[in-house]
């Protein structure tokens, strides 16, 4: 069977991957010039945290999808997946909303001063209290996304680059649809949610796993890239805006950091940068079969912690017609009774 994959974010890529895998001739499209600059994957955090999700009130399917693509990211790309865990925490006037979030997560456990010192030895003396959770774990999706570009050619796919939407729809084939947003046309209830990022270099701080700082006005977190490299990130705008970070957002993200360590505030800013993310009301992912196109979209902020195991359950539905009315039904409702 031959597959033409439209997208080459981590969705498109790990859906290609996990065909060519299962022995599929996979063509692979993306508009863009090059891999990943133009899309919503190349400034994510990349991390992987079904418990944290969990605890911020997102739907249980994003949960389970979650710990399963935690187990397939290893298997496939064990190198660059960082099994380090989350640390969550929050000064202290604002200790109730920690506790709230250690009650909604599971698999959390709570650290004194004495445990966040062997964990982030240059956070001991700022905070008392935190939770931490071990199972969670982190990619750099600039490393990723070459490496299943790189995964998929070696099992004998194709990449091409710089295809418009009018070459993208090869006849009597059968077709994927990752575009993210570019698909609103087909899938009008789409909407974008803006999300920025900045990406600090401190020659201080030696942090080693993401933090996630609770905060009244801007909760934060903050993903270690390694030789000093940082991403910060927290926002969430409901518009489809992509153009620069505002100086609010900016102002916002950065007095967050500084509260989480003053060394911050002698960090480097070395990119600034927004997306829109594709995201569906509910907020979860779907997949939709029209003919032979499939479209698989509505990964909002959890591209990289759902991505390996949705290309699981579209493998299955093209290869043996298996149905998912979790991801596939047309009713919200009757989704999430499913």
């Amino acid at each position: 069977m031959q597959v033409t994959i439209i997208g080459g974010g981590v969705a498109g890529l790990s859906c290609g991957v996990e065909l060519a895998e299962r022995g599929l001739a996979v063509e692979l499209l993306e508009c863009s010039a090059a891999l990943g600059v133009d899309s919503c994957s190349w400034c994510a955090a990349g991390m992987l945290a079904p418990w944290s999700e969990q605890a911020d009130g997102c739907e249980p399917l994003v949960v389970e999808l979650g710990v399963e693509s935690i187990a397939l990211w290893r298997r496939r790309l064990g190198e660059l997946c960082t099994a380090q865990g989350t640390l969550v925490i929050a000064a202290g006037r604002d200790l109730p909303d920690l506790k709230r979030f250690a009650q909604r997560a599971e698999r959390g456990r709570w650290c004194a001063r004495e445990q966040i010192a062997a964990l982030e030895p240059e956070l001991a003396e700022r905070f008392e209290r935190a939770l931490y959770l071990p199972d969670e774990a982190h990619l750099d999706p600039r490393a990723v996304l070459p490496a299943l570009a790189a995964r998929l050619e070696a099992l004998g796919g194709t990449l091409r680059y710089s295809v418009s939407p009018g070459e993208s729809d090869p006849v009597g084939r059968r077709v994927l649809d990752c575009r993210g947003l570019g698909a609103r046309t087909a899938l009008p209830q789409l909407r974008g949610v803006r999300g920025e990022v900045l990406v600090l270099r401190s020659r201080e701080l030696h942090l080693t796993r993401p933090i996630r700082l609770l905060h009244p006005r801007v909760p934060i977190y903050l993903v270690p890239r390694g030789n000093g490299i940082y991403l910060l990130g927290a926002t969430v705008i409901e518009n489809d805006d992509t153009g620069p970070v505002t100086v609010r957002s900016a102002l916002e993200l950065l007095s967050a950091a500084y509260a989480l360590h003053p060394a911050f505030a002698e960090a480097e800013i070395i990119e600034m940068r927004a997306q829109a993310r594709p995201a569906f009301p509910d907020n979860l992912p779907q997949i939709h079969r029209r003919g032979l196109r499939l479209y698989l979209n509505g990964l909002y902020r959890h591209g990289f912690l759902l991505a390996p195991a949705l290309a699981v359950r579209v493998a299955e539905m093209l290869l043996h017609n298996r149905h998912f009315p979790e991801l596939s039904h047309e009713d919200r409702r009757e989704r999430r009774l499913a």
